[in-house]
C-alpha cells in the first residue's frame, strides 16, 4: 500500500510538472509555428498547430522592410559594453562591500536596495534633459550609459552576496605567498567565483538586451535604434504585424540562447577549478 502511494505521488508530481511544462512552452512554440506560417495562413480558422507549408517568408520580410541587421548590431554593441562595464565596477564594489566596514558601507547598502525601490519612468524627463545637453541624444553612449548606472547598484548586491560565500582565509593565503590584494582577487577569488560572475553578466545582458522604453525615449535616429524599438515597430495604430513580430522575436532569442550556453560551460569550470583541499 505504501509502495503505491509513493508512486501515485511521484505520478502526480510529474504530471503536474509536465502540464506546468507544457503551460511555459507553448507560447514559444506558438511564436514559432507563427513566424514560419505564410501570412495568409496566421488567422486561419480553425486554428493550425503545425503549419501545412513551412514557409521563411516572414523572416525575409523584416530584412526588407527595415534595417533589421543594423538593429542587431547595435542590440550587442549596447548590451554587450553595457554588461561588460557593469561586471568590472561590480566585481570591485561587490568585494569591498564584503570584504571591508567602513564608515557608511551600511548607508551605502542601503542606498542600493532603495533605488530598486523606485520606478525609473518618474526620472524619464530629467534624463532626457540631461543626455540633450551633454549631446548623447540618438548615440548608443546613452544607452550604454543609462544601463550602466541602472545595473550597478543591483549587480553590486548581487555579487557581494557571492563574494561573502567566500572565506577570506583564500587571499590572505594567497598574500602570504607574495600577491598583492588585487592579484590576489583576480588570481584567486575570481576564477572561483565564475558562477557568480556568469549569473551577473547574463543578468546585465538580458536586461539590456530586452530594454525598451529609454531606447525609445533617447533613440530616434534609424541607423541607431536597437531592437526592441525596431520590434515595437510592428505595432501600428489599426494592426499588428504578427508574422514579422513572431519572426524578429525568435531572431531575437538566438543571441540569449548562445550567451547562455557559452556561460554554462563557465560555470561549470567555475564549480571544479574552485575546488580546494581542506
Amino acid at each position: 500500500m505504501k509502495k503505491q502511494l509513493a508512486f501515485a505521488g511521484k505520478a502526480g508530481k510529474a504530471a503536474a510538472l509536465g502540464l506546468y511544462l507544457i503551460f511555459m512552452v507553448f507560447p514559444l512554440y506558438w511564436m514559432v509555428i507563427t513566424s514560419l506560417k505564410p501570412r495568409n495562413e496566421i488567422f486561419t480558422l480553425p486554428l493550425q498547430y503545425w503549419p501545412e507549408r513551412i514557409s521563411f517568408e516572414n523572416y525575409i520580410q523584416i530584412f526588407k522592410i527595415s534595417k533589421f541587421h543594423i538593429y542587431i548590431g547595435n542590440s550587442l554593441i549596447v548590451s554587450l559594453t553595457s554588461a561588460a562595464v557593469v561586471l568590472v565596477v561590480t566585481v570591485l564594489s561587490g568585494y569591498v562591500l564584503a570584504r571591508f566596514t567602513f564608515r557608511g558601507s551600511k548607508q551605502l547598502m542601503i542606498a542600493f536596495f532603495v533605488t530598486q525601490m523606485v520606478p525609473l519612468f518618474i526620472g524619464f524627463s530629467t534624463l532626457y534633459l540631461m543626455m540633450s545637453r551633454m549631446g548623447l541624444l540618438n548615440k548608443q553612449g546613452s544607452l550604454i550609459l543609462m544601463y550602466t548606472v541602472g545595473l550597478v547598484p543591483f549587480c553590486t548586491i548581487m555579487l557581494r552576496g557571492f563574494f561573502q560565500r567566500i572565506p577570506a582565509s583564500l587571499e590572505e593565503a594567497a598574500m602570504v605567498d607574495g600577491c598583492s590584494r588585487l592579484s590576489a582577487l583576480f588570481r584567486v577569488i575570481v576564477p572561483v567565483m565564475m558562477p557568480g560572475i556568469s549569473a551577473t553578466f547574463i543578468f546585465a545582458f538580458v536586461q539590456n538586451w530586452n530594454e525598451l522604453f529609454m531606447a525609445i525615449m533617447f533613440i530616434d535616429k534609424e541607423s541607431s535604434k536597437t531592437l526592441p524599438v525596431a520590434m515595437n515597430s510592428f505595432i501600428t495604430k489599426f494592426d499588428i504585424d504578427w508574422g514579422s513580430m513572431s519572426a524578429a522575436t525568435v531572431l531575437s532569442i538566438v543571441p540569449t540562447v548562445i550567451l547562455f550556453a557559452i556561460c554554462q560551460r563557465f560555470i561549470v569550470e567555475g564549480l571544479t577549478q574552485g575546488a580546494v583541499k581542506g
